[in-house]
């Protein structure tokens, strides 16, 4: 069974940091393009971030250029989202998911396996 688990989320003020986590179980995800997608209250679920199976390619939405950071270490078969310079704007159930190929993928409704959010707030 193949399971996500994200973890990391929390309250924090705007300027400050988080650093998510997504750890994958049931299969090797290694081979895979992986991704982070948020879904504020009332909006539809965006994409994020994506990086490619070994890491040597990563692709940023706009809106968190420059401020987050997507890495993953496949011997721990993890992702991971370096979030700086929060704002109040970032506030989201964050996911991560697992595309079904290699490289970088950002339509949401490719993704395969889904965990199930972790909660980012961040205050004014």
């Amino acid at each position: 069974q193949v399971q996500l688990v994200e973890s990391g989320g929390g309250l924090v003020q705007a300027g400050g940091s988080l650093r998510l986590s997504c750890a994958a179980s049931g299969r090797t995800f290694s081979s895979y393009g992986m991704g982070w997608f948020r879904q504020a209250p009332g909006k539809e679920r965006e994409f994020v971030a994506a990086i490619n199976w070994n890491g040597g390619s990563t692709y940023y939405a706009d809106s968190v250029k420059g401020r987050f950071t997507i890495s993953r270490d496949n011997a721990k078969n993890t992702i991971y989202l370096q979030m700086l310079s929060l704002k109040p704007e970032d506030t989201a159930v964050y996911y991560c998911a697992v595309a079904p190929t290699t490289g970088i993928v950002v339509v949401r409704n490719v993704y395969r396996y889904w965990g199930q959010g972790t909660q980012v707030t961040v205050s004014s």
